[in-house]
């Protein structure tokens, strides 16, 4: 009896002691992590970048991995759990692994004694790797074991060799790899990409403003592969038949072979492959994202807006360009010389963008036709400025007119003329705000104290110094005179600007101030991209339905710059375009980083430069000479006589002198170039402090920031 009364008791201390223990030890498992974790194939391969499906749920849940994350997966199971999670998933765009070195290990002719490793991570920790080249393929095949669909061997040259049918995209080659030899790429990745010291880039592909693989398109010239030459050149420049005959090359003045006779006719040969695709009449165009259906309107017809939409259509958006006059092409249409540029060229290279998926609207100008409010209200998600400057507007003889793309903005030049024939065209409310100093600065703010505004701030880039032009006479007007100070965002609402903030160049402190007028010294309106804002979450259920009906409100955000001026802040600033009347290489890399930052400003993503990006202050290798490589004569563009204005001088290349030019070229990589005798890969490095190159902007971005620019995205 006793026996059963102590068991009984036992049992009923053990049980509360169990539920004293769950109540204190309790775990909460968020039941949308089990039902993500119960659709996922379970197969625990690690190919989404977490250990296990059960991390990648919680990843998903957390919003820190995207629904079709799971490689094992198909696109039925990334439907399955948006739906779960109640959002939509946009169509993923494939990623494919791609290996980024020139030369094999094989082929190097000084290196490192493994001394029994065979892991790149660890050669890389305990020496470095290769003697010679510091950022070459370890070739130790880290790569393909790790890889675990079985996409990756090492083939005959010491080099990966990616099995595109294999491969998933998984990025695991890609973390695993020490020296970023083998990286993730898709077109979204390779248009928003800037070079890194961990690429292996060549001294021509560094000086080009475009940053094209002249390397590679002049490989394939050699094999014969015109269309894909084409192809290749068309990644990062839409306008190859165009720049085949105005480019300043310089490219060809960084190009290695001059170590031992001339440099390669890089852009004769560019010449020849775009005019092998005009003549053919068979239009090769590159590879382009699937849709998402967001819409993207395009200020300014020139070089430069059509170059940021031809990128944001091969991003997948949806670019529709509207230009002031009935042709697209901007100064170059007018401002150079027939006989260099005939306009059936120009007109070839623009019906091209159009192919890529661009629409276009003429005689269309922003402030007058349709203004930023009708554009958002048609359903555009973002706006690009590329209205040109002082020199655009006389080209197409508008130099008389008074526009206003921006809500509220004017030129000075404007303000001047006006105040000269004592008119009114420019309404001049309260809160002006002057961008820029000088005597003409000084004038204007004369001219708007005659019309009665009380409050004007003159923000001035450059730090106060003494007997700095026309700042005593600003002062006895009682004008606020911010220095060392540059604009980083315009806001307004509807075709109102409501308010503009400035950033400390120093300190990188921004400040908000009021502007209903903003005056721009700079002879030309900056590029801009105009977004609305996201709304603020709504307190209450009333507070939501006062907020739904308040009026549209838009942001004008700067791209990121140019990486040699990567540091600088604010709009109108170094290195920023103040004429069209420069090279048109660089507007067709300003229209690509133009695409850029829309993608990335659309997708929440950031707009900064940081890491190892390459500028030309960044120490890379080099080599000071050349062995084993025999002099050969370059070709010689042949030159007929002009028979009137529009005939072309230079009549470009024929086949056979095209295939024996681009035999010339020595396939460099970092430091590793072709020489004249099969299988003897000479160099002689030497760490440079400074690149020679002008500055210019590069092609590919470092790894990490990468891996989240997936067009796959939730919204």
């Amino acid at each position: 009896m006793w026996a059963l009364i102590v068991m009984g008791t036992l049992g009923v201390i053990i049980g509360i002691g169990l539920a004293l223990a769950s109540k204190i030890f309790y775990v909460y498992v968020d039941p949308m992590i089990l039902a993500v974790d119960d659709a996922l194939p379970g197969a625990n391969c690690g190919g989404c970048g977490y250990p296990g499906c059960t991390s990648n749920a919680e990843a998903i849940v957390d919003g820190k991995s995207a629904p079709n994350s799971c490689v094992a997966g198909s696109a039925e199971l990334a439907e399955i759990i948006a739906g779960l999670l109640g959002v939509s998933v946009e169509a993923k765009e494939p990623d494919i692994a791609l290996p980024g070195c020139t030369y094999g290990l094989d082929e190097a002719d000084v290196k490192y004694q493994y001394s029994g490793i065979n892991d790149c991570r660890a050669a890389s920790l305990l020496g470095g790797g290769m003697k010679v080249c510091n950022v070459g393929c370890l070739g130790l095949g880290t790569c393909a074991s790790a890889c675990m669909f079985g996409a990756i061997t090492m083939g005959e040259e010491g080099l990966p060799v990616v099995d595109e049918k294999k491969c998933t995209g998984c990025g695991t080659c890609e973390r695993v790899c020490p020296k970023h030899i083998i990286t993730l790429s898709s077109v979204t990745r390779r248009i928003i990409r800037e070079y890194t010291t961990d690429d292996c880039t060549t001294p021509c592909q560094r000086a080009c403003p475009a940053g094209i693989n002249i390397r590679e398109y002049i490989h394939q010239i050699s094999k014969g592969d015109y269309g894909r030459s084409v192809q290749v050149i068309k990644e990062r420049n839409p306008f190859p038949t165009v720049i085949g005959r105005i480019c300043p090359r310089p490219c060809e003045t960084e190009c290695r072979r001059q170590h031992v006779d001339e440099a390669v006719s890089i852009n004769a040969l560019k010449r020849f492959v775009a005019d092998f695709e005009r003549e053919n009449k068979r239009r090769i165009l590159p590879f382009k994202a699937p849709s998402t259906g967001r819409k993207v309107a395009v200020v300014g017809g020139g070089i430069e807006g059509l170059s940021t939409a031809f990128f944001t259509a091969r991003l997948g958006h949806e670019p529709t360009v509207f230009e002031a006059t009935s042709k697209l092409g901007g100064l170059l249409r007018t401002a150079i010389a027939r006989n260099r540029l005939p306009l059936e060229i120009l007109d070839w290279d623009i019906e091209g963008v159009l192919e890529m998926g661009v629409n276009a609207q003429t005689e269309k100008v922003l402030g007058r036709d349709f203004t930023l409010n009708t554009l958002f209200s048609d359903g555009f998600e973002a706006v690009f400025l590329a209205s040109g400057g002082w020199d655009n507007r006389l080209a197409r003889g508008a130099g008389a007119d008074i526009e206003s793309p921006i809500p509220g903005t004017y030129l000075v030049i404007d303000l001047l003329k006006n105040s000269l024939k004592t008119g009114d065209k420019i309404q001049i409310e309260n809160s002006v705000v002057f961008a820029g100093g000088g005597k003409s600065v000084v004038e204007a703010v004369k001219v708007c104290k005659d019309r009665g505004v009380e409050d004007i701030t003159v923000l001035i880039r450059e730090p106060i110094t003494e007997g700095q032009n026309g700042i005593e006479d600003l002062e006895k007007m009682g004008v606020k005179i911010v220095f060392n100070s540059g604009i980083s965002r315009l806001k307004g609402e509807e075709d109102r600007l409501e308010e503009l903030e400035y950033t400390d160049l120093t300190t990188s402190a921004a400040e908000t101030i009021p502007a209903r007028t903003l005056f721009l010294a700079s002879g030309r309106f900056p590029e801009l991209i105009f977004v609305r804002p996201e709304p603020p979450e709504p307190e209450s259920a009333e507070e939501g339905e006062e907020t739904a009906e308040e009026s549209l409100r838009w942001e004008g955000i700067s791209p990121y710059k140019q990486p040699a001026y990567k540091e600088e802040i604010g709009l109108l600033a170094e290195g920023d375009p103040l004429t069209d009347m420069s090279a048109a290489i660089k507007a067709i890399a300003a229209g690509r980083r133009g695409a850029a930052s829309i993608h990335k400003i659309m997708y929440g993503l950031d707009l900064d430069l940081t890491g190892a990006v390459l500028t030309p202050e960044s120490p890379i290798q080099d080599v000071d000479h050349l062995e084993n490589v025999e002099a050969s004569q370059c070709q010689i563009m042949p030159v007929g006589k002009a028979n009137g204005e529009s005939e072309e001088l230079e009549k470009g290349y024929t086949e056979k002198m095209a295939k024996t030019e681009a035999d010339r070229c020595l396939q460099c990589g970092l430091i590793c170039y072709k020489s004249s005798e099969a299988g003897i890969i000479p160099v002689r490095p030497f760490i440079a402090a400074d690149i020679s190159a002008p500055p210019s902007q590069f092609s590919a971005e470092p790894a990490e920031q990468v891996v989240v620019a997936d067009i796959s995205r939730i919204h």
